[in-house]
């Protein structure tokens, strides 16, 4: 018989369900675990080695999952794991039998990930869950870009900042970190290409990395300009990699619309830019989620590979909580 511990009790019986509970709860039905874990399990290490035996893969990726949604180091995830009787239950960890995994087994996991490049496979098994269950459309794509911030500090060891990323001028402010290129999908707004870059790259010479290919229509701020005529555009086309009659929706510089004389010509371009802005409005959903929801608004790691891997699993995540209305009335089941 399982023993029950007082404090396990004394929160199963409390009447109010937490907004934390309720959201974990969802991501509990909405994670298509069995399809990640049988990605990672064979790069996972057996229990056959020499030592202490492995944790449970299925328990490592809920904690890599929880660190993603609050925004928690690895000794913050530990700590929040003693605190949290909502994580605890959802990673299915019983402090009256065991101890939460430490911050190093954390670490190592996470490295593991990122050594054999398996955030950006649960990327694409996320979307291939969601394409299957007919959430994911292929007509159309925005494209979009967004800067994260890194530490400029250069107290280190090398004492310099990360010579991986750059700085960029927006407006009138300096931003220093990388840039986010994203190709989301026109109707769901689901993520489904990024690229990473350093914050100084521009937005349309990256625009042929977002495509997927099967794309009608191409929904692209002014940034964008000239994207057609670029030579990865039309290399890309050439190969067959991006449809050759793709039809692009770029919005017009302001200071064009504004030097145009009065009149129903002006009129009417005012209105299909607030046409075009109003379907490229859905593409703010995903940088919404990544930034605000899940506060990954600064970097943690350094190095563009290693923020690569972990913004992949990220807009993973922010897809399924865009869609987790959707997947659970498929499920039959509504929000807990």
């Amino acid at each position: 018989m399982k023993q029950v511990s007082f404090a396990s009790l004394e929160y199963a019986g409390k009447k109010r369900v937490t907004r934390r509970e309720k959201f974990l709860g969802q991501m509990q039905k909405v994670v298509p675990w069995q399809r990640l874990l049988a990605l990672i399990e064979p790069h996972y290490p057996s229990s056959g080695r020499v030592g202490r035996p492995p944790i449970g893969l299925e328990r490592m990726l809920r904690m890599y999952f929880v660190q993603q949604w609050y925004a928690l180091s690895d000794e913050a995830l530990e700590d929040a794991l003693y605190d949290s009787c909502a994580m605890r239950e959802f990673v299915g960890i019983d402090l009256a039998r065991e101890s939460a995994p430490d911050a190093t087994t954390l670490l190592k996991f996470r490295r593991l990930l990122e050594q054999r490049e398996l955030g950006k496979a649960i990327f694409e098994q996320i979307n291939q869950h969601l394409s299957e269950q007919g959430l994911l459309m292929r007509e159309g794509t925005m494209i979009d870009a967004t800067i994260i911030a890194a530490p400029s500090s250069t107290k280190n060891k090398d004492g310099q900042r990360d010579p991986e990323m750059h700085q960029t001028k927006k407006g009138n402010q300096w931003h220093f970190g990388l840039k986010a290129h994203i190709g989301a999908d026109s109707d769901s707004g689901a993520v489904h290409s990024i690229h990473v870059t350093a914050a100084n790259e521009s937005d349309v010479a990256n625009a042929h990395h977002l495509l997927h290919g099967q794309e009608s229509d191409v929904h692209a701020d002014a940034g964008f300009t000239g994207v057609e005529k670029r030579e990865e555009v039309k290399a890309a086309q050439d190969e067959g990699r991006i449809k050759a009659d793709v039809n692009w929706h770029v919005a017009e510089r302001r200071h064009k619309i504004k030097a145009m004389p009065e009149g129903l010509t002006k009129q009417l371009k005012q209105a299909l830019e607030r046409v075009k802005a109003q379907i490229r409005a859905r593409i703010e959903h995903p940088f919404h989620v990544v930034k605000n929801l899940f506060g990954h608004k600064k970097l943690r790691y350094r190095g563009l590979a290693k923020n690569a891997s972990q913004l992949n699993v990220m807009f993973a995540l922010a897809n399924l909580v865009l869609l987790k209305m959707p997947l659970l009335q498929l499920q039959g089941t509504g929000a807990p």
